[in-house]
């Protein structure tokens, strides 16, 4: 799902001829060119519920359905699948969930909060939000020393441009042709075509399996493809704004940390050259210090509003959950059995393995599934259970996979495994995932809007790719930092944040928890540990308890080792060393 735009690519790409024909290298082309398609969905604004009698309807977006009502629950779906609903009534509001069509971009649907409040004699109303289904790409095209025409794609959605790795554009008698090496091919392939329409300067490009055609036009100076454009001077701090999301805002002379440093960090983000596919694109980073935001800032056009793909740094979430869980009284913890609990009975030949198999092996990666995500050939692979329809049902999916290994053991990273862990969350508490985090989590840390990816079957997803905003997100680490409390609220036991973040072995030549990623950071000539939650992209929430700082940062080089930059290098070399 995640890799369909490139695979549709490369499924057309042909190889060229030896001999190149003579081509119209046209200096129209060289310069910056942006295509964006919007998908929907449609059906958003304000939702209304009316109860006429024992009956209920719902209205939203010039639609109407008949609401189900069992007990304090209502649901209802609208024709065609143009999204659903599922609430409970609260006093006098309607707390749920609306869920919206699949995602044309990502192949998902997702989950986001409505809050309906009394509008008068048996009416509510509340707003649905949907996530944005859309897709920007960028073609950066120059002249190189032999005539020819570079060019790179630039997607910050998901960074298709990586896969496809263009390297020419051609223009003969109007007609283009986008030629690259996919998968570090020896020789270029074709792929994608289109057409030049120099006296409209419209650049139309066909992108295969997507039934569109994207109208790139001229880009300026002033495009989010670039990281600040417009700033009128070098970029100078200013304190983050106090929003009442609960975060309280501070300086960083108060909380001592160097202004200086951090105005050349963060000028060095906006002077990073949009070069090449590669480039380093950060959407915005945050720095907390003493439990005060003391710096906010974003880049290539998004803003504190707008949701972000968290990836993988979602899976700490799961952690996170768990220990709400078990702090609102749940019977579960690490102890748990995996298959006692998710099967109704067991058979008489199940893999012992599978018996002994707890949800702690889930959370700190130790399964002994045959689920590596880093292989292909591994039938527990996120992209290969995604990818496969024989079986919608991915906790069934997870539960059938063979073993090899024993739990507890060697610790294979796979998003399977917080997934499943997510399923034995549910049947412990026998409560939607959606509605233990909202009512465990967002309410009481005071989260605004958010979006969690759903299974087939409609489940929360809990292998990663939840959408949040930066500020709310970065709470998470903060809660772990306070040792399981957010502005005084009892979220987490402190001894569940100890055994979460504390390394209980090694993956990928790092600590892990459950959940948590354990890394060694320099400071001042000594080794301070600390522990983060990361994912595909660079979105990382670091935790450095000894200095007291949570850094977040967000970033789009999605499928590319330049992910990594954030934690390793931003972070010790940059803003660590601002510290006091």
């Amino acid at each position: 799902m995640r890799k369909a735009l490139a695979s549709a690519l490369l499924a057309c790409a042909m190889t060229l001829p030896t001999s190149l024909a003579a081509q119209d290298a046209k200096p129209e082309l060289v310069g910056l060119w942006a295509a964006k398609k919007r998908f929907g969905p449609d059906v958003r604004g304000t939702l209304t519920l009316v109860r006429d009698g024992a009956k209920w309807r719902a209205e939203i977006a010039g639609r109407e359905a008949a609401v189900e009502q069992a007990g304090d629950t209502l649901r209802f779906t609208l024709p065609g699948e143009r999204g659903s609903f599922r609430g409970r009534i609260e006093g006098t509001r309607i707390r749920g969930h609306w869920v919206q069509p699949r995602m044309a971009t990502s192949g998902m649907r997702f989950s986001t909060p409505v809050v309906l409040e009394a509008a008068g004699p048996s009416q509510w109303r509340g707003e649905v939000r949907p996530l944005d289904d859309s897709f920007t790409l960028y073609l950066k095209v120059d002249r190189e020393a032999d005539g020819r025409l570079g060019v790179f794609m630039r997607n910050p959605d998901r960074n298709v441009g990586r896969n496809v790795d263009l390297k020419h554009i051609e223009l003969k008698d109007g007609r283009v042709r986008l030629l690259g090496k996919p998968g570090g091919m020896a020789e270029e392939v074709e792929i994608a075509t289109g057409s030049f329409d120099a006296e409209n300067k419209l650049l139309s490009i066909v992108i295969p399996g997507r039934g569109n055609t994207y109208d790139f036009e001229p880009a300026d100076a002033l495009s989010d493809f670039y990281p600040r454009p417009g700033l009128p001077a070098p970029y100078a701090w200013r304190a983050p704004l106090a929003k009442g999301d609960g975060w309280p805002v501070s300086t960083l002379a108060a909380e001592k940390i160097d202004r200086a440093a951090i105005e050349r960090f963060v000028q060095m983000l906006i002077d990073e050259p949009m070069a090449n596919v590669h480039s380093q694109e950060i959407h915005a980073v945050l720095v907390a210090r003493h439990g005060r935001l003391v710096l906010e800032e974003y880049l290539h056009g998004t803003d504190g509003d707008a949701l972000h793909d968290t990836r993988s740094a979602a899976k700490s979430l799961t952690s996170v959950l768990v220990g709400a869980a078990m702090q609102d009284g749940a019977r579960i913890g690490p102890e748990t059995p995996v298959y006692a609990t998710l099967e109704k009975a067991l058979p008489a030949d199940l893999d012992p393995r599978k018996r002994a198999m707890t949800l702690g092996d889930l959370l700190s990666m130790a399964s002994g599934f045959h689920c590596d995500d880093r292989d292909p050939k591994a039938p527990g692979n996120e992209d290969v259970m995604q990818s496969q329809d024989a079986q919608p049902d991915w906790y069934r999916y997870a539960l059938d996979l063979p073993m090899v290994a024993q739990p507890g053991g060697e610790r294979v990273y796979c998003s399977t495994n917080p997934n499943l862990a997510g399923g034995v969350l549910a049947k412990v508490t026998g409560e939607p995932i959606e509605d233990s985090f909202d009512r465990l989590i967002a309410r009481p840390m005071q989260f605004g809007p958010y979006a969690l990816n759903l299974q087939p079957t409609g489940e929360v997803y809990m292998g990663g790719g939840a959408q949040f905003r930066p500020r709310d997100f970065m709470k998470l680490g903060q809660l772990m930092l306070n040792g399981g409390t957010w502005q005084g609220k009892r979220i987490l036991s402190a001894d569940w944040v100890q055994r979460s973040t504390a390394p209980r072995g090694q993956l990928r030549g790092l600590h892990y928890g459950y959940l948590w990623w354990g890394i060694d950071l320099p400071w001042q000539a000594q080794t301070l540990p600390a522990y983060y939650a990361a994912g595909n992209g660079g979105q990382v929430v670091i935790v450095v308890p000894k200095l007291d700082l949570v850094v977040a940062i967000f970033g789009g080089n999605y499928g590319d080792k330049v992910m990594y930059v954030p934690q390793e290098k931003y972070t010790p070399e940059h803003i660590l060393p601002a510290v006091r």
